[in-house]
């Protein structure tokens, strides 16, 4: 689909005044509008498209286009706070325990980053890889962020958590190119593409698939998840549901159940009804792999992950983050350092604000 250029001034016009009238709102305390970042997410998207190295030539692209990711979002959002979320050690045990191919295709590709000669870098892409990671954690840390890695739990649970449940009266901003989280959205709930630069509302939600985001899951769990190697309902695309299975196009919920009790009833000439029908446990499977509504994680976990959100926000500690900044040579990648950190010396003045709504 294309669009002329007075098209698109008019999205753009319209982009700001989206984001205009969220920072207009009034923060009083700490967590109103809280940023909440996919951290492995970003990173690895970082590492893959960023072909930045230092004067020494070592590849920095995924510790710096992480670092200029959030402050560009920061910038775009203006949140009162940033909550940085990481997998934790077997996080993805849970869900490899109700299905054991989870994940089981998702490696890093050799030659991930195609700007940077791996064969002539001082470095492997691998070692290089887990170095920048390490490194970019002791920078964060300089930074008024929290930083959130359980063992035990995914990402993608933690943050459902904090933005369901621990952190159910804020205004939450979802950082993340996963579309799993599509389904939170709702009128307190937005998730930012970073790679599109959107931000996802129920009604970019609605443009984009034709369906609210109420009814997201639903769709997911039909058409799978191929970057996690979770299979879905063969001719389940979005034009043949909504064709065959109109009430996905409801306001209203239309849920797992009500999508079998629908494909139950049908006369069984529809084939797409008919594999749904026929599909129960893996529809089952998939909804316990994909929801993120009410996570199932143990209390002990959620005590940890409230420990993390409900203690002090860091202080900035800015001439430790340039101590390390002109150590590792990154001048060429932030020219300007003093004006690139003061996105988040406004972030930093927030931290005396009450954590309690």
């Amino acid at each position: 689909m294309s669009f002329n250029k007075k098209d698109l001034n008019e999205k753009f016009i319209s982009f700001l005044d989206q984001i205009k009238d969220e920072e207009h709102k009034s923060v009083t305390h700490l967590n109103d509008r809280v940023l909440v970042i996919d951290g492995l997410n970003t990173f690895i998207r970082a590492f893959a498209v960023n072909p930045a190295i230092n004067d020494d030539g070592l590849h920095i692209g995924g510790m710096m286009g992480f670092l200029k990711s959030i402050r560009y979002t920061c910038d775009i959002l203006k949140p009162s706070r940033c909550i940085i979320v990481f997998d934790g050690k077997d996080g993805s045990k849970r869900r490899s325990k109700i299905y054991p191919e989870y994940k089981a295709t998702r490696k890093v590709k050799k030659r991930l980053n195609r700007n940077v000669d791996w064969g002539t870098a001082p470095q492997d892409e691998e070692e290089s890889m887990k170095q920048q990671m390490g490194r970019l954690i002791e920078y964060l840390e300089q930074l008024p962020l929290t930083l959130v890695c359980i063992d035990g739990i995914e990402a993608d649970d933690t943050i459902a958590y904090i933005s369901q449940q621990l952190l159910s009266d804020s205004d939450i901003f979802i950082m993340s190119t996963d579309k799993d989280f599509l389904q939170l959205v709702d009128d307190r709930v937005k998730v930012w593409s970073p790679t599109k630069k959107k931000l996802y509302t129920k009604r970019e939600v609605f443009e984009e698939y034709g369906i609210h985001s109420k009814n997201i899951l639903t769709y997911r769990i039909l058409d799978g998840d191929k970057s996690d190697n979770i299979g879905g309902i063969k001719g389940a695309g979005l034009k043949s549901l909504k064709k065959f299975c109109p009430k996905i196009l409801s306001e209203e919920i239309f849920d797992i159940i009500d999508l079998m009790d629908f494909a139950e009833k049908s006369d069984g000439k529809i084939k797409l009804l008919e594999n749904i029908k026929n599909s129960s446990k893996l529809l089952k499977r998939n909804y316990l792999l994909m929801q993120l509504h009410t996570v199932d994680i143990p209390n002990h976990t959620k005590m940890k992950i409230q420990g993390a959100v409900n203690g002090d926000v860091p202080q900035l500690i800015k001439y430790k983050f340039q101590t390390m900044f002109l150590k590792d040579k990154l001048s060429t990648a932030i020219p300007n350092l003093d004006f690139w950190l003061m996105e988040f010396v406004r972030l930093d003045r927030f931290r005396g604000l009450s954590g309690n709504k």
